[in-house]
């Protein structure tokens, strides 16, 4: 009989991978996560990643969403639980191997919607000031990148003000300095996602 290693916390939580799940999701509270993401981040078997995310969501630690035909998988804020989770799992108590996991970026965020997203541009917009927090620029036809706004809003935890902009609309109102076009760069921008080149051309 092989002697077992289990770290403290997967001893309290009686599973290696509901441990590694639990501190995947309360290390990073405001990201998401799909299921075989979470297979190769926490290197466990798929099955068993299934059914501890069924035993979580169960008691409500977690919560899920759909998004373009894929399930995400974040931590739930809102439970009475989430504190003290958040201190257990943010200390650094036992030495279990972990890939790294980075805190959420835009480039994160925006992943799901890659193929539609054409640019973003996010400012700083103080509560009460004039103004959007968002401007969105792509092809939405198909509502992809609404359905993504309000995805967002709700990972922000407060109402987004955005506006969607097909590329040539926005191209056309920069070549005429068009003054909302104007006013939105004037404002403090705190992330510029421009894979095409289109907004600081």
């Amino acid at each position: 009989m092989s002697k077992e290693n289990n770290t403290p916390t997967e001893k309290l939580f009686g599973s290696k991978t509901r441990a590694k799940l639990l501190r995947l999701f309360f290390e990073n509270p405001s990201k998401s996560f799909y299921v075989r993401e979470m297979t190769r981040v926490i290197d466990e078997q798929i099955n068993s990643v299934r059914r501890e995310l069924l035993n979580l969501e169960s008691i409500g630690v977690i919560k899920n969403e759909t998004f373009d035909n894929k399930v995400y998988y974040s931590a739930n804020n809102k439970h009475p639980f989430c504190k003290p989770l958040t201190d257990i799992f943010t200390k650094k108590i036992d030495t279990t191997r972990e890939k790294d996991v980075k805190e959420s970026t835009w480039d994160d965020y925006c992943r799901p919607v890659k193929n539609y997203l054409k640019g973003l541009i996010v400012t700083n917009r103080l509560p009460g000031q004039d103004g959007i927090d968002m401007l969105i620029i792509g092809n939405d036809k198909t509502k992809k990148l609404t359905r993504w706004a309000e995805v967002i809003e709700k990972k922000q935890g407060k109402p987004i003000n955005y506006v969607i902009m097909s590329v040539d609309d926005f191209t056309y109102r920069k070549s005429v300095r068009d003054r909302f076009i104007a006013e939105v760069m004037e404002m403090e921008i705190t992330e510029i996602i421009d894979p095409e080149k289109i907004i600081k051309e």
